[in-house]
Parts: structure tokens; sequence; C-alpha cells
């Protein structure tokens, strides 16, 4: 039997209208502790966004998922967060905010894969 192991994900979304409450999933934060590892996979899904909202800035919900994506491959891409444990990048990112591009709820599960766990989690989310 494979052995598994936890991890937590969150998925990435765009609320172009906080108002609203109306979101479009763009991605899906994966953090194994077993491994030490975060991931993201995100998709820019530019026609559901200005369905929800015309006026949308594209530009900045690209910068914005290009940022999380720094975050996650630590390094210099992590800027500031560049020395911080890839758990406390998952929790830096996973915190509660009120912005166009903000985490979901996290959630949990077990896995011998986290790779292709995130992939599974991205096909049945966002893509």
């Amino acid at each position: 039997m494979t052995e598994r192991h936890d991890y937590e994900y969150a998925v990435i979304r765009a609320v172009p209208r906080v108002e609203r409450g109306e979101c479009v999933n763009l991605g899906v934060l994966l953090y194994c502790r077993w491994r030490e590892e975060l991931a993201v996979r995100t998709l820019l899904p530019q026609a559901k966004l200005l369905a929800l909202d015309p006026a949308v800035d594209l530009d900045a919900v690209a910068r914005a998922l290009r940022g999380i994506e720094g975050i996650c491959a630590g390094g210099p891409a992590a800027g500031p967060a560049a020395g911080d444990s890839a758990g406390q990048r998952f929790r830096w990112l996973t915190a509660p905010r009120s912005a166009v591009v903000q985490p979901g709820p996290v959630h949990t599960g077990l896995t011998a894969d986290p790779a292709a766990e995130l992939e599974r989690l991205f096909a049945r989310l966002v893509a």
C-alpha cells in the first residue's frame, strides 16, 4: 500500500466586485507539510472575469497571480517572504483578505503524490 500524507489546499479566486460576492476560480494552492512543499497552479479566464465586471483590471489580476506564484516558488521571487518556510508562506497566502484576488477556505486531504493532487484539484476546481 502506498503511504499517503496530509496536505492542505485553497482555491485562489477573483471577486471583481467584492460587494456582489461573485467569484471566478483562478487557481489552487497546495501545501504538503511532509515534503515541506508549496505549489500553485493558476489560470486567468479573462472572458469569465469580464462577464462579471467589464471594468475589471485584468493586468492587476495577472500581477496578483504572478505574485502568488513567486511566493510559492520561494527564493528571490518570494520577496520579503523568501526566508519563510513553505508552511509560513502558505499561511500568509491563505489569510483572509478583502481584495479582488483572494484565497478561499483551507481544506485538507491525503495524498501519496502532491504534484498529481494539485493537477487533480486544478482540473476539478478551476479548468
